[in-house]
């Protein structure tokens, strides 16, 4: 893999980390997502200016992105409601990578060899350990939302793989899926919201508008990087941004961190370094 596609994906890694450390972080994790993803499709328009338009082929693509995301969005408030940060942040996208490289072999045609098979192993099994640490809490909630992410997360993955490559402009693919993503989203909080939607607009904003800034920058160079190389190496090395939230988790939100999770990090390095060794040869 080329060392600056690595270098910009785990860019990417630490920016998400970062904005999902927000949405944690606020007490209204439905109307903070809202202004994230809505500050996203303001700055959208911008990406367009950069690129033609996504080729026709593209188009439904984009439009069960979009359906993928929101429901992503719903599941991941969910999963943050009832359990941890440093616990749901990586089942969810640990889950994930192993699902990726099924789908993408399953409908992207991608074969993996045995070298980068295994080290994407050793991702999903290092980022899911994570969560071991500290007091877990248990029940059926904190499992299944973050599982049910996850597979969200594999999900437009693998569509957003096939549908940028076939759009011929990902600047263009990415500007038109991030403008229409935050509509049913936004309704979703009005409705449910009502005054208190404008209220929150008016005096809580700031901190959704820089997570809405890291949210494009974050997703869009992901998107633009499954462009030039496999689905499975960008989920895997994406989701080691879990490294970054353990320890958001731990400094800043006050949870757990401890040997058993230093050793989970240290194995899902491991696997990042044999999934670019492997992709090299």
């Amino acid at each position: 893999m080329d060392p600056l596609v690595t270098i910009l994906i785990l860019g990417a890694a630490f920016m998400h980390a970062i904005w999902n450390a927000v949405v944690k972080a606020d007490d209204d994790r439905l109307m903070t997502m809202t202004v994230v993803i809505g500050t996203t499709g303001l700055l959208a328009p911008f990406l367009l200016l950069l690129g033609p338009s996504p080729a026709l082929e593209s188009w439904p693509y984009i439009i069960a992105s979009v359906a993928l995301n929101n429901v992503y969005f719903l599941f991941l408030i969910e999963a943050y409601r009832v359990g941890d940060f440093s616990h749901a942040y990586p089942l969810a996208r640990g889950s994930a990578p192993l699902m990726v490289a099924l789908g993408a072999m399953f409908f992207g045609g991608e074969i993996l060899g045995m070298g980068e098979i295994f080290g994407i192993a050793l991702v999903s099994g290092g980022i899911i350990s994570l969560m071991w640490g500290g007091s877990l809490k248990l029940g059926w909630g904190p499992i299944a939302y973050p599982l049910l992410t996850g597979f969200m997360i594999a999900t437009y993955t693998v569509i957003d793989g096939i549908g940028v490559r076939l759009s011929g402009s990902p600047f263009g693919y990415v500007g038109w899926l991030f403008i229409l993503s935050p509509f049913p989203l936004f309704m979703i909080a009005l409705v449910s919201r009502g005054k208190g939607f404008f209220v929150f607009l008016r005096t809580r904003w700031r901190r959704g508008v820089i997570g809405g800034f890291l949210n494009m920058a974050s997703y869009g160079l992901a998107i633009w990087a499954l462009a030039f190389t496999t689905m499975a190496h960008v989920s895997a090395l994406r989701e080691t941004s879990v490294i970054i939230a353990a320890l958001i988790g731990s400094r800043v939100l006050g949870e757990a961190f401890g040997r058993k999770r230093l050793i989970s990090a240290i194995i899902v390095v491991i696997g990042v370094v044999s999934v670019n060794l492997s992709a090299a040869q």
